[in-house]
């Protein structure tokens, strides 16, 4: 976006006190200069922009139509631009950190226990960027992140492992009972696609339980963990759960474990600190594995 085109804030400001006001003179008031340099200002604001903005009468001024739209705009903006300043005095110099993490930690795990993490000394506030894209969540201070613990430039520690299990809503076991791993062959499966290479779905999960697998119903697949949860929770079927993302779902009865076996892998879930990052970062790291 061009700046070169916009009229200066010195013109736009005394437009929109006059505008407001229905009057040069109380214009001038409120912005403690004299009727005559208001007036001049929207004089040279009409000049620049070649229209008329006003009519002026005997003792009082009207918009124009143009005048009047221009003030809708020129409103917008100012009260944009007060909003962030004021924003930016309101922090009163607490800390920023900028987290990141992807969306299935931060909708299962994270933001139930945020306002816990955020009452935390000493006292911080967030930028939150939530994004699968691993990139865009390393583009932080600090990041929650699944995979093997390794990632160049940050310090990474362990927020938790995997154990991954099958879960279904009550009311589809109730129309499907399965009392044993061999059972789900022929389950409704709600599968998560293979995207990222540490993350694991059906195929992978009846390897690790020594099942074999070639006619296993894939009723839905989709890429998002979070909706493979919610057609589980809708009845659709049989889905993978990770256990510390599920603590919710399984205390409430949500979604139920059919059965008790479960499949560990060596990835899990890890608090990355950037390199160099200040204390504040390093502080809000223990807080998150605390929270674990």
């Amino acid at each position: 976006m061009s700046l070169h085109n916009l009229p200066p804030l010195d013109l736009l400001e005394p437009f929109e006190a006059a505008a407001r006001h229905g009057s040069f003179t109380r214009a001038a008031d409120e912005l403690a200069v004299t009727q005559s340099a208001i007036s001049q200002r929207v004089r040279k604001l009409e000049d620049l922009i070649g229209l008329k903005l006003f009519e002026r009468h005997h003792r009082a001024i009207e918009l124009t139509p143009e005048g009047r739209e221009l003030l809708n705009g020129v409103t917008v903006a100012l009260r944009h631009l007060t909003s962030a300043t004021q924003g930016l005095r309101q922090q009163g110099g607490r800390p920023r950190i900028k987290l990141g993490v992807d969306t299935s930690i931060a909708q299962l795990w994270l933001l139930p226990r945020l306002k816990r993490i955020l009452s935390q000394e000493p006292s911080f506030d967030v930028d939150l960027t939530v994004s699968d894209i691993e990139n865009d969540a390393l583009n932080t201070d600090v990041a929650i992140l699944h995979g093997d613990g390794n990632w160049p430039g940050y310090t990474a520690k362990l927020l938790f492992a995997d154990e991954i299990f099958p879960v279904c809503a009550p009311d589809y076991l109730n129309r499907h009972p399965i009392t044993c791993a061999q059972d789900l062959l022929t389950a409704d499966l709600i599968d998560l696609d293979y995207i990222h290479w540490n993350w694991i779905n059906w195929s992978i999960w009846f390897a690790e339980a020594r099942l074999a697998s070639p006619h296993a119903r894939i009723l839905l697949r989709t890429n998002s963990y979070s909706a493979q949860l919610d057609a589980a929770r809708a009845g659709l079927g049989v889905a993978l759960g990770w256990s510390h993302l599920l603590e919710e779902d399984l205390q409430n009865g949500a979604l139920i474990r059919p059965i008790p076996d479960s499949v560990g892998t060596k990835f899990g879930y890890y608090v990355l600190c950037r390199d160099g990052a200040d204390s504040i970062a390093r502080d809000i790291s223990q807080h998150l594995l605390r929270s674990a």
